[in-house]
């Protein structure tokens, strides 16, 4: 079965979001000043990518 246009709009935003992390992460990495920003945005991501993945199960 495909997802409903719930499921569809929730992946969308997630992948938007993880996006938008990504750049984040990646001017952290090149300026740390903060050394707990990396690790607390690529467990942002993680937690993302899951949500997608068990949406994408639920089908």
């Amino acid at each position: 079965m495909a997802l409903n246009r719930k499921q569809k709009k929730q992946v969308e935003a997630a992948r938007k979001k993880i996006a938008s992390l990504q750049q984040q992460l990646a001017g952290a990495r090149d300026q740390p000043d903060d050394p707990a920003e990396a690790p607390r945005i690529e467990g942002e991501i993680a937690k993302l990518e899951a949500q997608i993945r068990e949406i994408n199960a639920s089908k």
